[in-house]
């Protein structure tokens, strides 16, 4: 009696899945062709040529409107730059509140890839399958509130009264800075491989939005709210053409039949679904929203997805950690890029699973095992599954030393300017301080000496883990490999700490020279046109230091470093006026700390300058008695 139940219970789901006329793998004949497919590329054509003449126009005139890019508003939310990005963003979700998600079909560059690359593979025979799970579908969504909610939920819960909820809101509508917040083309290429072949290959034609894009995530929960969704009419004969066709992994014709329109989120509104019904039953339309859905017209279709739910649940286990350990690795690894990984890293451990647990298995049209036996495509899919794993895992193990040595660097607690005051600044070191100089120096070495790449960003800090531990030289070596490295303010950064560092070790021209190379970088780094009038008067041409101080409190007169040595520089020559103007300027923006007069005198110190040295000793010692027994 059980097992008839059960084999009724069985014919009864069959007899509620609706039947496909021919396999959802490749297109059956009768099937008619879209006319809005070539529409749509010519739409996704002209976005890329419009992309490209913004990046032209920008290299030729300097100037152009900010990266249109849904991206950049991150910057507008943390540190509030209101760019076209933002805007743009802002008008799109607005649009598919009333029209659904038809931006992502028609007007995105990373669908256009993913578009292309299945076109390619199409053309090699290959159509994707589409992979369907229960759990990942949740990622777009997630990762959209980590980008564009999390940071003002932190501001709040982590100290709100030291700065404002929203951030002081300013015009970055131009820009002459185009490429600041783009990865470099080193890391665009793979980028572009990673989340446009790779994912359509893997998980299907649009596999990158389904599972990764956090932008996605906002237009999939405003397509819920939106009136206008494709529908359909009496003249539906659930023949199944619209499935077929569909590359967003909808069920168009269950849908429809349960709902009378097409509620998934994941529907781009690209209308191929429209053009192929051969009833011509399908159409857009405004009406009830999804959300105003209280139930279905007939009972729901059973779905097939790809894995179990043990399965579930293991990806999603796979998925964060392959996150956290591609993410940020080497300072290149960018947000998207690490979701796409993680995608893709999910799908190669769950099949490679099945491969080595099951005696059939088969992935397009390759038959990767067959009675028990690895066939040679089997072989070479666990071949690149393991090697894809691996780099997850060296990845993940570079990162970990990385962050470790970060989260050392940053609990560094001497500050900079007494650090680089002398050129051993070991007195200054407290014992915690010292324990993270060692374990930061440990980690970020064996991130440097594991890696595969150069970590930009690791370098300099490495750099000042080697200064504080009493290796300047080999600081400024690591500085220069920086320096090659970077570009703009980074590079700036890493040139004049490496001259500061010279200028300490009595290199007075290679100072010079590197903090020429940072002003070149960064005209408004006034702290190298400070470490620059040093140079010059150790080198005995004074007038020459006279000049840039004197520009650099031109620059900003609160400098009380520049004001005090120019007070010193002008009581040397005698004209004692203009340098007791300067001493009282330099007092008026000297802040009553200890620590900070004993910097002033050794930096003075320094340049023979002891009168005034000598005052700020003596200050530093009022302000705290302890001091009478530091080393000047």
């Amino acid at each position: 009696m059980k097992s008839g139940s059960n084999d009724r219970k069985t014919v009864n789901q069959e007899a509620r899945r609706i039947p496909f006329p021919e396999t959802v793998l490749s297109k059956p004949p009768g099937i008619r062709k879209s006319k809005t497919s070539r529409w749509r590329a010519a739409a996704l054509i002209l976005l890329n040529l419009l992309m490209v003449a913004h990046l032209i126009q920008w290299w030729i005139m300097g100037r152009t409107v900010s990266p249109i890019e849904p991206s950049e508003t991150m910057h507008t939310l943390q540190r509030g730059a209101v760019n076209a990005g933002f805007i743009f963003f802002s008008v799109a979700i607005l649009a598919t509140l009333i029209f659904g998600r038809f931006v992502c079909g028609w007007g995105c560059h990373i669908l256009a890839l993913q578009d292309f690359c299945a076109w390619m593979l199409k053309k090699f025979g290959l159509t994707p399958k589409p992979f369907r799970s229960r759990l990942l579908i949740y990622v777009p969504l997630i990762a959209a509130l980590y980008m564009f909610v999390w940071p003002t939920a932190y501001r709040f819960f982590s100290n709100p009264t030291s700065e404002p909820l929203f951030p002081k809101f300013s015009n970055h509508l131009v820009t002459s800075n185009f490429w600041e917040t783009f990865p470099s083309v080193a890391v665009a290429i793979p980028f572009l491989f990673i989340c446009g072949f790779l994912t359509v290959y893997f998980l299907g034609q649009k596999g990158f939005c389904t599972y990764a894009c956090p932008y996605g995530g906002f237009f999939g929960l405003a397509d819920k709210l939106s009136p206008g969704k494709i529908r359909v009419t009496d003249a539906c004969n659930q023949c199944g053409h619209c499935t077929v066709t569909c590359t967003s992994n909808v069920l168009v014709h269950a849908e429809v039949r349960e709902y009378g329109m097409v509620v998934d989120p994941g529907c781009m509104k690209c209308m191929d679904c429209v053009s192929v019904c051969p009833n011509d039953a399908l159409y857009f339309g405004f009406g009830k929203p999804t959300i105003a859905i209280s139930k279905p017209k007939s009972k729901p279709i059973p779905r097939n997805y790809s894995l179990t739910w043990p399965e579930e649940i293991v990806g999603a286990v796979i998925f964060l950690v392959s996150f956290l350990a591609v993410r940020g690795v080497y300072a290149l690894v960018p947000f998207l890029m690490a979701l796409g990984c993680a995608a893709v890293t999910t799908f190669l451990v769950l099949k490679s699973s099945r491969l080595l647990r099951t005696t059939e298995l088969s992935f397009h049209r390759l038959i990767l095992k067959s009675a028990g036996k690895f066939q040679t495509a089997g072989w070479a899919f666990l071949a690149f599954s393991i090697f894809w794993v691996g780099l997850n895992v060296h990845s993940g193990w570079v990162r970990f030393h990385e962050y470790e040595g970060d989260h050392a660097f940053q609990k560094i607690t001497v500050p900079d300017e007494l650090a680089l005051a002398q050129i051993n600044p070991s007195f200054w070191l407290r014992p915690i301080d010292q324990h993270n100089i060692l374990e930061g120096k440990k980690h970020l070495q064996t991130a440097s000496d594991l890696g595969l790449f150069v970590n930009s960003e690791a370098l300099p800090k490495l750099a000042w883990f080697e200064y504080l531990s009493g290796n300047a030289e080999r600081s400024v070596e690591l500085l220069d490999q920086a320096a090659d490295q970077q570009k703009g303010q980074a590079k700036a950064l890493s040139l004049y700490y490496r001259g500061t560092i010279l200028n300490r070790l009595g290199r007075y021209e290679q100072a010079q020279k590197n903090l020429d190379a940072a002003l070149a970088e960064r005209d408004d780094l006034i702290l190298a046109r400070q470490e620059k009038g040093e140079s010059f008067w150790l080198l005995g041409r004074k007038d020459e230091a006279i000049n840039v101080w004197t520009d650099a409190v031109r620059r900003n007169e609160r400098l009380a470093l520049v004001n005090n040595q120019l007070a010193g520089a002008k009581r040397s020559l005698g004209r004692i006026e203009e340098a007791t103007a300067h001493e009282k300027q330099a007092d008026q923006f000297t802040p009553d700390d200890p620590f900070y007069h004993w910097m002033l005198g050794l930096r003075l110190k320094n340049l023979g300058m002891t009168e005034l040295a000598e005052k700020h000793f003596q200050r530093a010692i009022q302000l705290d008695p302890k001091f009478q027994i530091v080393p000047k």
